[in-house]
């Protein structure tokens, strides 16, 4: 089992930046797919980007390519996203997911393991 504990959510204007971290403790973290999805008010989740176990592989959803970038750290069992160009429709909890299994996920189905989420505001 994995423990998932995200920070660096905040308050932002319209077009400034934040990164968040996720950091995972548990179970050796690098044999995890891992996600970041998001909800805001009244929204079902929805998926913002994945990125396999070596890194090798990233994806995102439409609204967010080109600005957010996953990475991830096996040494410091952490996963980030950086966030840039923000939008006052990026307002939402950010969670970040883990999954055991290979390849990129795409659907909150299916991830095993979930944080309790970071508020992100970008006001206009």
């Amino acid at each position: 089992q994995v423990q998932l504990v995200e920070s660096g959510g905040g308050l932002v204007q319209a077009g400034g930046s934040l990164r968040l971290s996720c950091a995972a403790s548990g179970r050796t973290f690098s044999t995890y797919v891992m996600g970041w999805f998001r909800q805001a008010p009244g929204k079902e989740r929805e998926f913002v980007a994945t990125i396999t176990m070596s890194a090798g592989n990233t994806g995102y959803a439409d609204s967010v390519r080109g600005r957010f970038t996953i990475s991830r750290s096996n040494a410091k069992n952490t996963v980030y996203l950086q966030m840039n160009t923000l939008k006052p429709e990026d307002t939402a909890v950010y969670y970040c997911a883990a999954r055991t299994g290979y390849g990129l996920a795409y659907k909150s189905s299916q991830y095993n393991y979930w944080g309790q989420g970071t508020q992100v505001t970008v006001s206009s």
